[in-house]
């Protein structure tokens, strides 16, 4: 008989990592690998979009060369090079996964696993147990239910990473994380892009004032950004054209391009697991759980996109390494009310904490802070002065609860704050650190001088 310990089905970040960390605890893991080792994010999502996003920052530099005294400079781009760069990043990390697996004696199968029952699944005819079993499948790119949206010419984020040409022009559906890095991306290959969101801002989870200016900044950049539009139709005419019509401010509007990308978020990926026969609730919405990871069915869990508390792949490791310390009967002080989170723009962004808008709506008082990049020297020498910290200090006790950066840095900037946030860092011990001279991270130094 097949028994383990552990059995885990998905081998995404949320999958392999609990599983080399279960494995690395003496227990007999099983990891159910359905698709390629990386999940999503290593294959089709975090890490080949940050290859394209390099590929566009040195270009946009490129564009630039002459602030930097390089005169009659040019340059041509092959695509099929930038493709087979981000496929060697992604091969040799996927390999590195599967040689720290084979090295920790994971067992894994090369296929999807459903459910038996509470305590057996099945994959290609053969049974396999286990005392516990966390579910960590994550998720499938969503459409939008509205006319034409099933046309082979509606891309999803998958399909965009697969294409080897460069669009002449491109529709975005969706101004979140992934539109907008799809925007960035190939605005700075050289494409027309036009970005369609419903809600009145982009990027809805970050905060307004980051929002504002990214948006800002991606207009000067050539990006055409329609919000508080709601995509209605999606026409292809004979000759291949694109054509997206939106409401917005009740008017329809059309616009015309030659290529398409839906990004209008993730939804669970709960089908094709037979998780009726091992009793566990679910819904589209995903699989609720306990703050444990545990399902209602006691020795089964979920992590990671499939249980949609928060679609982020470092939250989806995080969230296994708290069931596999469910299963142990550890605490832990993980916070995930602290989580890190980018967005890969030109320029970028990334935040941390509550948002002021979520302060005002929870009635919690605040004080903030802000600093512009175009006061940090280091920005200034790097040629990158577009940029805003806000930080976020509650009122009674004056401890920093909410970061929001845009400009060069951003993501790490971001790191640094959350570190601050779990260490309970208040504004006085903030004003004691010494910051290094120059860095951008002087942005959060300058930020914490004008608090108000």
């Amino acid at each position: 008989m097949n028994k383990s310990d552990i059995i885990i089905i998905g081998a995404g970040p949320g999958g392999y990592e609990t599983a080399l960390a279960a494995a690395k605890e003496g227990k007999n893991v099983t990891l159910f690998n359905g698709g390629r080792l990386g999940g999503t994010c290593l294959n089709e999502g975090c890490i080949p979009t940050k290859c394209l996003c390099k590929n566009a920052e040195v270009i946009s530099t490129l564009r630039e060369a002459d602030k930097f005294g390089i005169d009659d400079f040019s340059f041509s781009l092959d695509y099929r090079q930038v493709v087979a760069r981000k496929e060697n990043v992604v091969g040799q990390l996927r390999e590195g996964i599967a040689m720290m697996l084979r090295s920790a004696n994971v067992n894994v199968v090369e296929a999807m696993a459903a459910f038996k029952n509470e305590c057996a699944v099945v994959a290609e005819g053969v049974e396999y147990t286990a005392d516990n079993i966390i579910i960590a499948t994550g998720s499938d790119s969503r459409s939008l239910p509205i006319e034409g949206s099933t046309l082979e010419c509606v891309k999803d984020s998958s399909d965009m990473l697969s294409i080897e040409y460069i669009p002449e022009s491109l529709i975005i559906i969706g101004g979140g994380v992934i539109g907008l890095e799809f925007a960035s991306i190939f605005a700075s290959f050289g494409s027309r892009v036009t970005v369609i969101e419903f809600m009145k801002q982009i990027l809805p989870p970050f905060d307004s004032d980051i929002a504002k200016r990214l948006k800002q900044s991606l207009s000067k950049r050539g990006i055409k950004i329609i919000t508080s539009a709601a995509a209605k139709r999606i026409e292809q005419t004979e000759d291949g054209i694109v054509r997206v019509t939106y409401e917005c401010k009740g008017k329809e509007e059309t616009v015309e391009s030659s290529d398409l990308l839906m990004a209008v978020g993730r939804t669970p990926r709960v089908s094709g697991l037979n998780l009726e026969a091992a009793g566990v609730e679910y819904s589209a919405k995903g699989i609720p759980v306990d703050d444990g990871m545990r399902t209602n069915v006691e020795n089964i869990y979920a992590i990671g996109d499939v249980n949609a508390r928060m679609m982020l792949a470092h939250v989806a490791t995080f969230q296994g390494f708290r069931a596999l310390n469910t299963i142990t009967g550890r605490k832990d002080n993980i916070r995930f009310d602290v989580v890190p989170s980018a967005v890969f723009t030109m320029p970028e962004c990334g935040m941390v904490g509550l948002t002021e808008e979520q302060c005002k709506a929870s009635g919690i008082e605040i004080r903030v802070g802000q600093s512009f990049f175009r006061a940090n020297g280091k920005a200034l020498t790097m040629s990158e002065p577009d940029g805003l910290c806000k930080l976020i200090f509650r009122k009674d006790d004056n401890r920093l609860i909410g970061a929001h950066i845009m400009g060069i840095e951003a993501a790490d900037l971001a790191q640094q704050c959350a570190d601050l946030i779990n260490a309970d860092a208040t504004l006085a011990s903030m004003e004691q650190i010494i910051f290094s001279h120059p860095a951008v991270s002087e942005v959060i130094m300058s930020a914490l001088h004008s608090v108000k």
